[in-house]
């Protein structure tokens, strides 16, 4: 039994490896923020973070994401901003998380 269930969860991690690898969109190089000002709204309530612009993906590309307010899912959070990562098939954003 301790096998099959050693080999099920294993089965799952690799399938979830691959599933993530490929939803991954490499770019050959960063796109360029655009030089829009947004201006920042009020925050929601004194718990808000906000989540300054960013990229999203879309089709095979990325898209300009303008910042936001969002509550943290728990108290002490702390957002991590995401970033532009090199790999060997080029560039991807490694979208922002709490921590």
């Amino acid at each position: 039994m301790k096998i099959a269930l050693k080999s099920l969860l294993l089965t799952a991690l690799v399938m979830s490896t691959l599933s993530f690898a490929e939803a991954q969109i490499y770019v050959r190089h960063r796109p360029m923020a655009p030089r829009v000002v947004i201006a920042r709204p009020p925050a929601p309530s004194p718990r808000h973070v906000w989540v300054r612009n960013n990229w999203a993906p879309y089709g095979q590309s990325y898209r300009w994401q303008g910042g936001y307010w969002v509550a943290p899912p728990r108290p002490r959070a702390i957002w991590v901003p995401g970033h532009w990562a090199l790999h060997r098939r080029g560039y991807v954003w490694m979208p922002g998380y709490w921590r």
